[in-house]
This record gives structure tokens, sequence and C-alpha cells, in this order.
């Protein structure tokens, strides 16, 4: 976004459903002891983390008798399993596989799929070499969206980061075709009716210091082409799409079409997505 920021469309004063697109922070609200972590993990979330099933069908089969640990059946719900136990599902041992997770700055002209019968380049090519675990994008962009795109073995967090329920923050930097009026802005905020219902966003303003042409919007709809088919019904056409933040990750130092990995820290934050009451 060429760390412009996105300014208020009128007066310097806030307008409804715009607001400045910074990082929130967080502080501890609780002064109890933090609990010891001993390595152990729900038997239903070990078998999920094996790549057998679901935690809910996991929990089915340990019901039915399915699994044992140390060498005894397990069917009681909740049981934990310790670093070093021998679990095996149908008689075959079980390794959970490492969760990894992989944080792309996806460019133009690739698609987000794990592969393409035409032989069109994925975003798969890009991170070939980022971990021998099988990784699957959380979400997609479309072949001409750049911007950041996730990727990670944890179907679990996978499906949380996309599921609508947890309303997950995206900003993108959106370039048109001509300047925003800002009566279409306006209409923007109040929302917009679709093909497929109606469809708000969180907040949008006029990018600081660029022509209105510029726009900064935060939505957290994963419908198809949503910001695109936005600006299309108002009669406008996205020139460039660019997603700067998602579930609180940024751009920071990630040039176009490369990758990392996310470090502990942004892991236990987007594992806190679903968790916060």
């Amino acid at each position: 976004m060429n760390n412009r920021k996105p300014k208020n469309s009128k007066g310097g004063q806030q307008r409804r459903g715009q607001r400045s697109f910074s990082r929130r922070s967080s502080k501890p609200s609780s002064n109890e002891p933090k609990k010891v972590d001993d390595g152990s993990m729900r038997l239903n979330r070990f078998i999920a983390h094996a790549g057998i099933c679901s935690r809910r069908e996991a929990d089915t089969f340990i019901i039915a008798g399915s699994v044992e640990v140390n060498g005894k059946v397990v069917s009681e719900m909740g049981y934990k399993v310790l670093p070093g136990d021998s679990v095996k599902f149908d008689g075959r041992l079980l390794t959970p596989e490492k969760m990894e997770y992989v944080l792309l700055n996806k460019p133009k002209n690739f698609l987000t799929t794990t592969e393409d019968d035409k032989g069109r380049k994925t975003v798969m090519d890009l991170i070939r070499n980022a971990s021998k675990s099988r990784l699957l994008p959380v979400g997609r962009l479309d072949r001409n969206t750049t911007g950041l795109l996730l990727f990670t073995n944890d179907g679990e967090m996978a499906a949380r980061l996309t599921h609508p329920r947890y309303a997950v923050r995206k900003i993108y930097h959106v370039v048109l075709d001509r300047a925003l009026k800002v009566s279409d802005l306006q209409q923007i905020e109040k929302g917009v009716d679709l093909d497929d219902g109606s469809i708000s966003v969180d907040a949008i303003s006029y990018i600081a210091n660029a022509t209105k042409r510029e726009v900064g919007i935060e939505i957290h709809s994963g419908r198809n082409r949503i910001i695109r088919r936005i600006f299309e019904h108002l009669g406008y056409e996205v020139a460039k799409l660019d997603r700067v933040m998602f579930a609180g990750l940024t751009k920071k130092d990630l040039p176009r079409g490369q990758w990392r990995t996310l470090d502990s820290k942004e892991v236990s934050f987007l594992k806190m997505i679903g968790k916060r009451s």
C-alpha cells in the first residue's frame, strides 16, 4: 500500500464505518497464574493432527473403541495423551504431523489452487520449497489480486479463519479506473445490494496523499470476488487489488512473490481466533 494510510473522507472527522486501519493491540486482562504446558494433547486432536479425520469424527472412533493408547483401548472423551505415548488407530501407530504456517505475498497471474489442468501457474509453485508437508491455502485470492495469502496444514485453524462467524479482518488497497465519488463511498458504507444479497463493509476511506482513485477497504466477508463486484455494481473497474492485512498479519518485510514462516507469537494470535469470548 506504499505505506500510505487511509484517511477520513470529510474534514478529518471519522464517519461511520471509517476508521484507521492500524493493527489493534491487546493487553492481558487477567492476573490468573499461567498454566504449565506439559505438552499434553486431547486424543481426538492428536488423531486429527495425524491426518486420519476431523476431531468430531475422531470422537466417534474413540467411543467405538478403535483407538489404543500405550496398548490399552481408550474410549474416554477428553482423554489427553502425553509426549512419548504410543497411540494406535485400528492397530496402526500414529504420528501427529507438525503444524506449519507460511505467509505468502502473492503476485499477479497465479491461481489460488493446488493444481491447474490447463498448466497455468499456481500459488503452490511459489511455496514449493517452504515445507515438506502438504500445505493448503487458507481461502483464496483471484488470479489478478495480489497480497497476503496464508498456507497451513492446520485444518482446524484454516476452518476458523475462513468461517463467517469469526469475522476475520481483511484490509485491501484498491485502485480504481477513475476517482470514487464521495456519494458512492457513502453508499458502500451503507451497503450495496448484489445479486446474491446485500453486502456492507467494515470500513472504507480514501488513501492519504493519493488521488481519489485509491481507497482502503476493510471487510470480513469471504464471498467470491466481493470487492470487485461492489465497485462493478457502482460502475467502476478495479485496476489493482492488493490485500495488505489478513487476520492481523501484514506484508511488512515481505517482498512480492516471497514467503516466510510465521513466528510463535503470530501463530499463538491466530490460534486465539474463535476462542475469544
